[in-house]
């Protein structure tokens, strides 16, 4: 049973986009970087994981609104962050239909409390006295990460047997983390256990410390050190995509919307350099496409001819094997 105290709110008006750093050029990611047609509620602290943690929820307001049944998807902390350090995002998705849970564990590398949010919300489609009770697409579940959060959100899909069939890891650490004495190998993520599913590796180009897009060696030999690495070692089984947004560091997924907004100040500021802008249309659209079955949306990802491979302002190192 669900009992919270619900603060309800419309996503804010949306913003210029020509006006603003990584703005979008062209439309189908235009389209998903403007609000959607939701309007949204959050709900803070809710107990659902089995580390004791808590969850907030980002979610349509009018659920079920015309027989409409949501998409789930969980969100996965960086390190040391809780879900509102992330809420623009999380409300943007939300605005667009999804209902998003997020763990308030600060350590989510293993994917486990990702896994454990996922399916506490699948499950309050079968109660009764939820709010959620036959409003939610319990087969249609993705996860999306950030950081620590973006190895969890593999592991989640990876561990999920199915549940979760999409994930989006924005600037995913390189491995070398993962493995640091005193670190927690768990953490690791391997694309290479993905059998089936679909990836959308995300990264910024200023992130060369933490998540770079490719390096010097072979993965084969160093194991998984870059974006460039994990794409490659997925499987062609998975529907997988990859593309660096020109210009953020690691932190600006944290912006509200912008590096200045963020709650609490980022640290250090030079890890947020434009803010979250750039991470809101072809991320939403990747969820829409894979979710909502959206087929405007997948044209951005079309190997080659997709949208995504003729913006070139923005965005670099596209590629996919996505062929229709």
């Amino acid at each position: 049973m669900l009992v919270v105290a619900v603060v309800a709110a419309m996503i804010g008006a949306p913003v210029r986009a020509a006006q603003l750093p990584n703005a979008p050029m062209l439309p189908i990611e235009q389209k998903y970087y403007a609000d959607g047609p939701w309007a949204v509620t959050t709900v803070k602290a809710v107990g659902c994981d089995s580390s004791g943690a808590q969850c907030d929820l980002w979610y349509p307001t009018n659920l079920g609104q015309n027989g409409f049944r949501h998409p789930i998807i969980t969100w996965g902390n960086g390190t040391d962050a809780v879900p509102r350090q992330y809420s623009y995002l999380l409300s943007h998705l939300a605005s667009w239909g999804f209902v998003v849970v997020a763990s308030e564990n600060k350590n989510t590398g293993t994917g486990q409390e990702i896994l454990d949010a996922a399916r506490w919300m699948v499950g309050q489609n079968d109660q009764v006295a939820s709010i959620f009770s036959h409003v939610l697409a319990p087969t249609r579940v993705g996860a999306i990460g950030h950081s620590q959060g973006a190895s969890g959100a593999l592991n989640a899909m990876i561990k999920s047997d199915g549940l979760i069939t999409t994930a989006v890891p924005i600037e995913i650490p390189a491995q070398v983390y993962c493995l640091f004495p005193g670190s927690n190998p768990a953490r690791c993520a391997d694309t290479g256990k993905l059998s089936g599913g679909a990836l959308f590796l995300v990264n910024g180009s200023a992130d060369f410390v933490i998540s770079p897009s490719t390096q010097n060696q072979p993965w084969q030999q160093t194991g998984l050190q870059s974006n460039s690495a994990y794409y490659h070692a997925a499987s062609a089984s998975v529907a997988k995509m990859w593309g660096t947004l020109q210009g953020p560091e690691h932190n600006d997924v944290q912006g509200q919307p912008g590096c200045d907004k963020a709650d609490p100040p980022i640290n250090p500021p030079s890890s947020c350099v434009n803010g979250v802008y750039g991470y809101l249309g072809y991320p939403t659209a990747w969820m829409m496409d894979r979710l909502q079955g959206d087929g405007y949306a997948h044209q951005a990802f079309i190997s080659g001819t997709g949208e995504m491979f003729h913006e070139t302002t923005n965005w670099r190192n596209q590629v996919s094997n996505i062929r229709s």
